[in-house]
Formats: structure tokens, C-alpha cells, sequence
């Protein structure tokens, strides 16, 4: 939730311009944005190779839902990606397991890609307890799915923990968690659909350390925060792979 309209186009503008002179057209980057900002990006980005996203919708495809936004909704203005699930959503709004299943269903209904965010907190990490619980938020909103349909998600990692706090996670640490996460969906899915599964790291990533973070095998991009809202720096992060 922030910058004005101006200002979210003129980062949009300077992301979009920057990525088609710096950026290698194979990593795709995706600015999911506020969303009365959403068609003033869209037409930013056309004919590049910037995405655009909602942060959000809700698990109905319409109804008395005073202040909602649904999925229908935005694929009608072109939107091609949500996030569902982002550890904050599920913080201050008590986002559930089986709501985020509503919801990823009603985006696929819609082609949207979900970017599914999962993760843990520091007392869950420092129970030992981090890596089942990150499993079973994966079994009970995605795994529902048929393959096909599993084959569009985008799965996000949050260690929440280190997200806003300036600590980030130590690359072994992700590379630990995301590894244990591919090994979860090809225990459902088998092994080739879980290698062909884009698995992104969202836990205050930099410049300085996404270099670091994406050498990692199974770390294949990252959610970015508070470092996307300069695009210098999510130019370099994107320069990094």
C-alpha cells in the first residue's frame, strides 16, 4: 500500500524501460500493484517484458462483497497474475488454508496465475517445527489440484521472520526450505512437475544478497518487498540472475 498514482507510474515507467535495456529477456519480472493502479501499469508495460499483477482477490466470483475485488474482475482488464496467501493477508486478515484453496481455484477458473505464498515465523522456525508447517499450508491449498491445473502456480516462499526486520535468511537457509518445498510437490506431483515449478524467495532481498540467493539451485526468483519500490534496486536484483 504505497506511492500515489504518479508515482507508481513513474516507477513502472523507469522498471520497464530499465529492464528492456539491462535485463535479459529470459527472467521475467511481474509488478504486482495496488488495485486502482492496475490498468495505469498495464498499459505502461505493453510490448515489454513486464507482467502485471493484483495483490489480492477474494474466494467469490461476485456478489455482496462491499470493498472485495474478484477474480473475474481482473482478468476482464488483462490481469495474468494474484497473489494469494501473502504472509501479511494472512496476518491482519486471517486468511485460512481452505480460503486460499477458494481462491487459487477461482483464479485458475480465470487464467490467472496464482503466486502462492508460504512460510513460517521465528517461534515456528525455532520450535523445529518450520518445515512441516510450511508443507501443510501447501497440502491444504494446492493440492487439491490436477496436475494440469498444479502446473500454473507459482509457489513463494516468506520467511517471515525476516521480512521488514533486516534480517534475511542465510542463503543455505533458503535453499534448505526451498529444496524441502520441491521435494513436497514431487511427493504429489512427481519429481518433473516439481522441478518445472517456479519457486520464489520473498524475505528481504537485495542487491547485495540476490546474487547470493538465486545461485542457490532450488531458488528460481524472488517476491520482492520493500526493495521494489526503487527501481535501481529491482533492476539490480533482476540484473543479478
Amino acid at each position: 500500500m504505497n506511492k500515489t498514482l504518479e508515482e507508481g507510474k513513474a516507477l513502472a515507467s523507469e522498471v520497464v524501460n530499465m529492464a528492456g535495456s539491462e535485463v535479459s529477456s529470459d527472467v521475467k519480472l511481474i509488478l504486482c500493484t495496488p488495485y486502482v493502479y492496475l490498468t495505469s501499469v498495464s498499459k505502461l508495460t505493453e510490448g515489454s517484458n513486464v507482467g502485471v499483477g493484483a495483490q489480492n482477490c477474494h474466494t467469490k466470483e461476485a456478489g455482496a462483497y462491499t470493498g472485495e475485488i474478484s477474480a473475474p474482475m481482473l482478468a476482464d482488464i488483462g490481469i495474468q497474475y494474484v497473489i494469494l496467501g501473502h504472509s501479511e493477508r494472512r496476518e491482519y486478515f486471517n486468511e485460512t488454508n481452505a480460503q486460499l484453496a477458494e481462491k487459487v481455484n477461482i483464479a485458475l477458473k480465470n487464467n490467472i496465475v496464482p503466486i502462492f505464498c508460504c512460510g513460517e515465523t521465528l517461534p515456528q522456525r525455532e520450535k523445529g517445527i518450520h518445515i512441516d508447517f510450511v508443507k501443510q499450508q501447501l497440502t491444504e491449498s494446492l493440492f487439491h489440484l490436477s496436475e494440469e491445473d498444479f502446473k500454473k502456480i507459482v509457489i513463494a516462499y516468506e520467511p517471515i521472520w525476516a521480512i521488514g526486520t533486516g534480517v534475511t535468511a542465510s542463503s543455505a537457509q533458503a535453499q534448505e526450505m526451498h529444496a524441502e518445498i520441491r521435494k513436497h510437490l514431487a511427493s504429489n506431483y512427481g519429481q518433473a512437475v516439481a522441478d518445472e515449478t517456479s519457486i520464489l524467495y520473498g524475505g528481504s532481498c537485495k542487491p547485495d544478497n540476490a546474487q547470493e540467493l538465486f545461485a542457490c539451485p532450488d531458488v528460481d526468483g524472488g517476491l520482492i518487498g520493500g526493495a521494489s519500490l526503487k527501481s535501481r534496486d529491482f533492476i539490480d536484483i533482476a540484473k543479478s540472475f
